[in-house]
């Protein structure tokens, strides 16, 4: 494993790429913030939004919501340009206590909400299926929240889909990602957490019927042709800053969690319980967690040195997931029908041999805690 340089940011994770001195891409596209035209951008976004006002009848954006610091933000934002929206959320896989409650402000805010999920048989069966088939347990959560917005506003006829974060930009991608602020379907196919499982493999292999899973279905090239959705991002057109949306949507009542596992922060991934096994499995994959992202988020920006920021992962990172948020891992598992025991095997086909010490029989090697032990430091 080699570490960005100025960043924490390994190159193990996906699309990562390092220039020839060390720097990664997400330090790269930061770094050139100040290079971008943000007016001519922001004029650009404005020929959108009237766009939008012109072809609605009623809500002219969809808003896809978690409730969230960063889908508040954007509900208070687009209130502030004149737009209409509707927040729209694909209803998260293990609903936590504060992310009710955030979902809630959001109706006492004063907007229109609405909270689209599938059969909660079908859904646990999905966690346990995408678990043990490519090691993510939100698979069902990490599909809708695309595919769920666009289904809504074909329905309804809203022109205008407004996400937050292009992801890529914050954290690096392929080049041509970097300048897009489009989602569309070659996105989502791309980005957009399919990893490999797609809704045809499901029917096919377990049976599901296409109306079971109709949610998770990306409209086609026929149905969006009836009527033209623009999603875009709104950090493409925006310098997007995840501390100052947690700021303004805390003071307009949102609540964060303490002492969040496995987090640096503790106002992102409250919402679902699933989220501790979740960003677990992307260290047993990728040598790396939430809190790298965090760290390096803070670090880029200033906040933090870098030699703060190795600490703080070495402290935060890569404990095995005992509970989440209060909950227990042996009661989320209960809820997909799997034991501690069987999760622990699907972990150990999922851990990545070349970043985690074996020995010499090949077996993963854990520390008197139970936490497996990496072969490389930052």
């Amino acid at each position: 494993m080699k570490y960005c340089k100025n960043c924490i940011m390994p190159d193990t994770r996906p699309d990562q790429i390092f220039d020839d001195n060390g720097i990664c891409n997400a330090c790269l596209s930061f770094n050139k913030n100040n290079e971008i035209n943000w007016p001519e951008r922001e004029n650009e976004l404005n020929e959108i939004i009237d766009e939008a006002k012109k072809r609605s009848s009623y809500w002219d954006c969809v808003i896809p919501s978690s409730g969230g610091k960063d889908s508040t933000y954007q509900a208070l934002w687009a209130k502030s340009k004149g737009l209409h929206p509707i927040l729209v959320t694909a209803s998260t896989c293990d609903l936590s206590e504060v992310g009710r409650k955030n979902l809630d402000n959001l109706k006492k805010l004063g907007f229109d909400t609405i909270e689209i999920s599938n059969d909660p048989k079908i859904r646990s069966r999905l966690n346990k299926i995408s678990l043990e088939l490519i090691g993510d347990i939100s698979w069902p959560e990490h599909v809708s929240i695309f595919t769920a917005p666009i289904r809504f506003a074909l329905n309804y006829k809203i022109p205008l889909i407004l996400y937050g974060e292009n992801p890529q930009i914050e954290y690096g991608g392929p080049k041509k990602s970097l300048s897009n602020y489009i989602l569309d379907r070659k996105w989502m196919e791309e980005f957009g957490g399919l990893i490999g499982l797609r809704v045809s493999d499901l029917i096919e292999i377990y049976g599901f019927s296409s109306k079971e899973l109709g949610i998770y279905s990306y409209p086609s090239s026929e149905e969006l042709d009836k009527f033209k959705i623009k999603s875009i991002f709104l950090g493409y057109f925006e310098k997007w800053d995840s501390l100052r949306n947690y700021n303004k949507a805390k003071e307009k009542g949102f609540t964060e969690y303490e002492n969040l596992e496995g987090c640096y922060f503790n106002f992102e991934k409250i919402d679902n319980y699933q989220h501790g096994i979740h960003d677990y499995f992307k260290y047993l994959k990728f040598g790396f967690g939430r809190a790298t992202d965090q760290l390096c988020y803070l670090v880029r920006r200033g906040i933090i040195s870098r030699e703060r920021a190795v600490n703080k992962v070495y402290e935060l990172e890569g404990k095995f997931p005992v509970s989440y948020m209060g909950k227990s891992t042996e009661k989320i598992l209960d809820k997909i029908g799997l034991s501690i025991t069987e999760f622990k095997k699907i972990c150990d086909k999922f851990t990545n041999k070349k970043i985690f010490k074996t020995d010499q029989s090949g077996k993963l090697v854990f520390d008197e805690k139970g936490n497996l032990i990496k072969k490389y430091s930052i």
